[in-house]
């Protein structure tokens, strides 16, 4: 993989410098309610979840205010962290990761995609290796769910968020993961309707 996506420093000051300077489109402020409907029928609260690239993190928040004991916040930029914490000053610190998500180490039964995938320049490369990592990331049988964006590609690589469509995200998918469902998501949120694809995927064991 290229060094850009790796280069720690590099993308923390990257993303940093957008939290500062309130340039967080994607940021809705509030779980978004196709997570948060898929949310609320997890009976098992103990499950170990993973939100990669998570900025204010409104679904680990909620997450937490419901009970469930296991929940790590992963970003590149220590900012978002912090202000998290600020906001929710009951969550475990301990469960706050700075750090490159190519690089974390760990296993989950539950991994939350909203608004990460898009943010990785929209090559095969990059494409392939998140999908490669979040497989390494789950324990068997373990579930990456959320929300990947269904919108053409545009150029320029400030144009963030990145789209693609559901014919080329499963290219990357399919190898890796039994899709259960990953389709037109039927309760986005009215700036997103029918721009979002939802998707339940379990990780299949590879030899």
């Amino acid at each position: 993989m290229k060094n850009n996506v790796l280069d720690s420093e590099q993308q923390n000051s990257y993303w940093t410098t957008r939290y500062q300077e309130a340039k967080t489109g994607w940021d809705i402020g509030y779980p978004s309610t196709p997570l948060k409907t898929y949310f609320d029928q997890i009976k098992n609260k103990s499950l170990s979840i993973l939100l990669p690239g998570a900025g204010n993190a409104y679904e680990a928040e909620y997450l937490h205010a419901q009970g469930f004991e296991q929940v790590f916040v992963l970003d590149i930029s220590q900012y978002p962290l912090q202000q998290f914490i600020d906001r929710v000053p009951t969550f475990p610190e301990r469960n706050l990761i700075h750090e490159n998500f190519f690089y974390h180490i760990g296993k989950y039964d539950l991994i939350i995609e909203q608004t990460f995938f898009c943010s990785f320049l929209p090559t095969k490369e990059y494409r392939s290796a998140y999908a490669e990592k979040m497989h390494s990331l789950l324990k068997a049988e373990g579930r990456l769910v959320g929300v990947w964006f269904d919108i053409p590609l545009v150029e320029g690589q400030e144009k963030r968020p990145f789209g693609g469509s559901r014919s080329e995200y499963l290219t990357y998918f399919s190898p890796l993961f039994k899709i259960h469902t990953f389709e037109a998501c039927h309760n986005s949120i009215q700036p997103r309707a029918g721009n979002e694809l939802f998707g339940i995927l379990e990780k299949k064991s590879i030899s």
